[in-house]
């Protein structure tokens, strides 16, 4: 008997509820978000206790969409471009050429070992090559993770950005096991525009947004994080409807407005942070509604031998294949190649591939949804656990930093003070607008006394002679003189160039 509107309703509720109050216990333990709601959705589900049936693999690549739309945005805007810069390059390389090694490699795996078909072999590898950025995330935060070498944006950068090459790849392989793969202009035509439109569209939207937001001040504080929502869908829809990479498109879009100067950053950060793990929960708690328990045990071997051969082999191969070319520590690529959790994105791919087959009269001979969900299980219930006792283990904790450091959400709380710093006429901020004085981030104007009137400091609010600023921050002096320097260089740098 289909349930009321009102029973959905307090189910909903009593779920959120729920995986609130569990992660709140958990949380502390670093046990990964991933579990927790995948294990509730499994009680729930048509093998569980309350026997909730559900097997429609289309309405779930649906929902799950449109939860990794958000959870993809929050991964770019979350993450700060400063702390990033320095491990760049090798993050992006591990995001992309160590996702084609680590899934050509486990699809000559199951190839040759488990002896699938080639193709769908490939499949596997390809659903499974990227790594989980919300389980990254939830462990490092909980544990507080302070990791030397820039580790911590690297993992960030590598797991919140490799989900789009696992899905072109995906993609690629499913056009090869259908009656279109015997062309392959289809395949290149498909995989420049994935990445053209992409990347293209991203940084567009996210340009013509951070345009909107410094110059357009909204009368209702709540619309602001309203008009991002609306950019970020956006930007996937509009990119998908070109032929592009939707996930590439909102992951480039975050990455720019989160590392922008634009009003009201850091409360718009913990707004996507708050509407990400939303998300998940409903992503997640899908996934285990849709597996059915009972058929693991026939999935376990295939799962088991996946998941040990990709974290001892194929992921050890990519890393120290890449990452070795930058002198990285040996104990820091070992590290790195062990936090290579495959999670929630890999479920999703799968139930993608799953849909795309039925409508293409493609044979995929293998549970592959149910083998995915298990080599989730595993990378997650083994690697991520593991993950603080190897950061230790290896000396690679750095007490004296901050891995929140690496969010753009994160404050300083010791050793703030407060300076009142005089404007005057030839000061380098005079009149202009604090958005674009260019204030150091680590320096947060308080107020601005303006003779005897106390003006509160908005992004369009104008700096005049006279005027005194009330800052609030760390070394407020250090910042300043660095400031100073940095802009006399660039002063002689120009006249330099000049003659």
């Amino acid at each position: 008997m289909p349930l009321s509107l009102i029973q959905l309703m307090i189910a909903g509720a009593v779920v959120l509820l729920v995986c609130v109050a569990s992660s709140k216990f958990l949380y502390r333990f670093g046990v990964p978000t991933l579990l927790i709601f995948l294990a509730l959705g499994m009680i729930c589900g048509s093998d569980g206790l309350f026997g909730f049936y559900f097997d429609d693999y289309s309405i779930a690549w649906e929902i799950c969409s449109v939860g990794l739309v958000f959870i993809m945005f929050y991964g770019g805007f979350g993450t700060n471009w400063k702390a990033a810069r320095p491990v760049a390059v090798p993050s992006v390389l591990m995001s992309t050429l160590g996702v084609v090694i680590t899934a050509g490699l486990t699809g000559l795996f199951c190839y040759f070992v488990l002896k699938t078909t080639l193709l769908e072999g490939f499949l596997i590898g390809a659903i499974v090559g990227s790594t989980d950025a919300a389980s990254v995330f939830s462990i490092l935060r909980s544990r507080k993770l302070n990791l030397k070498g820039g580790l911590a944006s690297l993992l960030e950068i590598e797991s919140g950005s490799n989900d789009p090459v696992a899905y072109m790849m995906t993609l690629v392989v499913l056009i090869l096991m259908s009656p279109l793969g015997t062309d392959p202009g289809t395949i290149a035509v498909m995989l420049v525009s994935q990445v053209g439109f992409g990347l293209l569209v991203g940084l567009l939207l996210a340009v013509i947004a951070v345009a909107v937001l410094r110059r357009v001040e909204f009368e209702i504080v709540g619309l602001y994080p309203i008009f991002l929502v609306g950019i970020a869908i956006l930007s996937y829809s509009f990119s998908e409807f070109l032929g592009g990479n939707g996930y590439l498109s909102v992951y480039v879009a975050g990455i720019i407005l989160g590392n922008s100067k634009i009003f009201h950053k850091r409360s718009l950060v913990h707004f996507f942070d708050g509407i990400s793990w939303l998300m998940q929960i409903i992503l997640f708690f899908a996934l285990g509604l849709l597996a059915f328990p009972s058929r693991l045990p026939s999935v376990a071997l295939f799962g088991v031998l996946i998941s040990v051969f990709m974290i001892f082999i194929a992921r050890p191969a990519a890393t120290f294949s890449i990452l070795s070319w930058f002198k990285i520590p040996f104990k820091s690529q070992l590290f790195v190649s062990w936090v290579g959790l495959r999670g929630a994105a890999s479920i999703v791919f799968a139930i993608f591939a799953i849909s795309y087959a039925s409508g293409s009269q493609i044979v995929i001979e293998n549970d592959i949804f149910h083998v995915v969900f298990f080599v989730a299980l595993f990378s997650v219930a083994v690697q991520g656990t593991l993950i603080p006792f190897f950061a230790k283990k290896l000396k690679l904790v750095d007490e004296s930093v901050s891995v929140l450091k690496t969010f753009n959400d994160y404050q300083e709380e010791l050793n703030t003070k407060l300076l009142e710093y005089k404007i005057h006429e030839k000061s380098r901020w005079a009149n202009l607008t604090l958005m674009d004085a260019n204030i150091p981030d680590e320096i947060l104007v308080v107020m601005i006394k303006r003779g005897r009137e106390v003006i509160v400091p908005r992004g369009s609010t104008v700096i005049l002679p006279g005027d005194t600023l009330v800052l609030s921050g760390n070394d407020i002096e250090e910042q300043l003189k660095a400031q100073r320097r940095k802009l006399e260089k660039e002063k002689a740098q120009k006249r330099k160039e000049m003659g």
